[in-house]
């Protein structure tokens, strides 16, 4: 959820402490706080929220199987890298290839449903959880460092979202990209025990290779599904040339050409900065998504909700949505119709008041049905208003009935309101599986890995994953 982000423009890029010497750069400081990172320091709250971000991310992509990104990528991953026996799993296909295919085929799977945690404006499990799980097979390593590689990963990627995504979203960069590499090197350096020397040459080749753009949501087209596993290969690229010796940038971050002055046009105060590491925890920022929607729709559904039993649709003459400019400016929130896919409709913040007024609760069958009359006849009749009043994650609905008068209701939402703890997140997951037939076990032996962190073995996960393949495989051929 994009909320809380503090200014951009943060002062001088360098200040120079009491007595002269230069300030450490931001790669530094971020390396020393992420290659420190271990479970028996971190707090309860946090590490419980690293575990619960895992259940999310593996639940939802379970129940995203029969979504048709995860083929597409697939069958690119195959192309380029071929199988290899003792590789990386596609989850939810069974063949192996190299950790990057695999991390470009599991990520467009745990991002197919588009109900991925979000930190800020960035979709970070969708990057780290694909990554880390896919390293640790391949190359055989514990888990003991799963949840202290995670919480790098959301802390250093957080940490410059929170800072700059003010200034580089409306710029029409993606938040998930142009962070999610830096928090996919941070991960990742983590998980390989690398020191902070090597870590910070990570970040800073991380942040060279970082980039992406929000055109997709506009065009509603498909390229934003496949870029978080471009985002976790490329962070993962930026560790091993680290590893090997690289020699990176010092300055990336705060640097004349480097990513606050190219991406947000501001300055880095890296004392500020840094300063909110280990006490500001970025992870303590992340929301779950209860509808298959864009994290900025979430609110206006519940508020649609909340009024949809107080009139009939035949009552409705006009309806007006009043939201931040920061929400109404993302690149597909505005969109009418007709649509031809579901990243154009999750996104159209007219269409998801459409669906919710005509059917209630949006469902993937509901946001891939494109020629329901009375959606795309109330749809025309809604009009997006941005209104720097309403705060972010929150929406204001003005229904004109046609028998004269308004009725209008506010819905105020803040993070905590979408945070949720894991039994309620375990009964989010179940809803959405019985949805899609998949089994409430599956779901629970997603809890248990989770639950059993550090000692856990990854080959759980790939085994829940391949039941579940099965399972609807069977499913199909009794049809």
């Amino acid at each position: 959820m994009a909320n809380g982000h503090d200014a951009v423009v943060m002062g001088a890029s360098e200040r120079a402490p009491v007595g002269g010497a230069p300030a450490a750069t931001m790669s530094a400081r971020i390396a020393a706080f992420t290659s420190a990172l271990d479970s028996d320091g971190l707090p309860a709250d946090v590490l419980e929220l690293a575990r619960v971000c895992l259940l999310n991310a593996y639940g939802i992509a379970l129940c995203g199987l029969d979504t048709p990104y995860a083929p597409v990528a697939r069958a690119a991953a195959i192309a380029m890298d071929g199988e290899l026996a003792d590789g990386a799993t596609l989850l939810g296909d069974g063949r192996r290839t190299t950790i990057g295919a695999a991390c470009l085929a599991n990520s467009a799977l745990f991002h197919g449903r588009a109900q991925e945690d979000t930190c800020g404006a960035g979709h970070f499990g969708t990057v780290l959880i694909p990554l880390l799980t896919a390293l640790i097979e391949a190359k055989k390593l514990s888990t003991a460092s799963l949840i202290p590689a995670l919480v790098a990963g959301y802390e250093a990627g957080g940490l410059v979202e929170k800072a700059f995504a003010r200034a580089s979203t409306p710029a029409g960069f993606r938040s998930t990209t142009l962070y999610g590499t830096i928090a996919a090197a941070a991960a990742t350096a983590r998980l390989l025990g690398l020191d902070a020397k090597t870590t910070a040459s990570a970040l800073e080749n991380a942040v060279s290779f970082t980039g992406g753009v929000l055109q997709s949501f506009a065009d509603g087209t498909d390229e934003w599904r496949y870029q978080p596993g471009v985002v976790a290969r490329n962070g993962w690229v930026a560790t091993e040339l680290a590893r090997a010796g690289s020699v990176s940038a010092p300055h990336a971050f705060e640097g004349k050409s480097g990513l606050a002055r190219a991406f947000a046009k501001a300055d880095m105060d890296i004392g500020a900065l840094a300063g909110q590491l280990g006490r500001e925890w970025s992870i303590r920022r992340v929301t779950f998504k209860p509808h298959p929607v864009c994290a900025f729709n979430q609110t206006p559904v519940t508020a649609t909700l909340a009024m949809r039993d107080r009139f009939t649709l035949a009552d409705i003459a006009a309806v007006r949505v009043r939201m931040n400019p920061f929400e109404t400016g993302y690149a597909g929130m505005d969109a009418t119709g007709p649509f031809q896919s579901v990243s154009g409709t999750l996104m159209s913040i007219p269409f998801c008041i459409a669906t919710t007024f005509v059917h209630g609760a949006p469902s993937m069958a509901r946001m891939t049905t494109y020629d329901d009359a009375a959606v795309n006849a109330l749809e025309r009749r809604i009009t997006l208003v941005t209104d720097d009043k309403v705060p972010t994650l929150s929406a204001v609905i003005e229904v004109d009935l046609a028998s004269g008068g308004t009725i209008a209701h506010r819905q105020t939402m803040v993070e905590t309101d979408y945070q949720f703890a894991r039994e309620p997140l375990m009964d989010m997951l179940k809803r959405i599986g019985a949805q899609q037939g998949l089994a409430p076990s599956l779901i629970d032996r997603a809890d248990v890995f989770s639950r059993a962190l550090p000692q856990a073995y990854i080959g759980d996960v790939v085994n829940i994953f391949e039941d579940a393949r099965r399972a609807a495989q069977r499913e199909q051929e009794n049809v």
